[in-house]
């Protein structure tokens, strides 16, 4: 089992640029609303958060590296599918669900839930193409 480590860095750098795009710009007003964090209190916990952030999209990368090495030898396909699989199936199976319950517990607004587990996918994805590509 070989994994592309290049790759596996690639991934870390394309999660951080994703995390950059969706709570930066793109559902930053909505996030804002549905979590009540204020724009000046967002800015200074992105900042101190971002070794955080770093860290956890490093063990995403790393993971999913180890899984895309373990299904393309199962399938014997050297192709981006077996990345996009497992992104798709640990997204699925770990952060989804697992969203699903704590955000339900904790009584947050489902958009809120839709916003962080429609991210997380587009994380894993993004990941996954990034590994599987290369």
């Amino acid at each position: 089992m070989e994994i592309n480590w290049l790759a596996t860095v690639l991934a870390i750098v394309a999660g951080m640029a994703v995390a950059m795009v969706w709570y930066g710009k793109v559902f930053l007003a909505i996030w804002q609303r549905l979590t009540g964090i204020a724009p000046e209190d967002s800015k200074k916990a992105s900042r101190k958060n971002m070794v955080q952030l770093l860290i956890a999209n490093s063990v995403t990368a790393v993971g999913l590296a180890f899984g895309e090495a373990i299904a393309s030898k199962a399938f014997d396909d050297d192709t981006v599918w077996p990345a996009l699989l497992v992104s798709f199936g640990a997204w699925l199976t770990f952060s989804a669900t697992t969203l699903l319950q704590h955000n339900a517990f904790e009584l947050k607004p489902p958009k809120l839930t839709l916003v962080n587990c429609a991210y997380q996918l587009v994380l894993f994805l993004a990941m996954a193409l990034v590994i599987g590509l290369l």
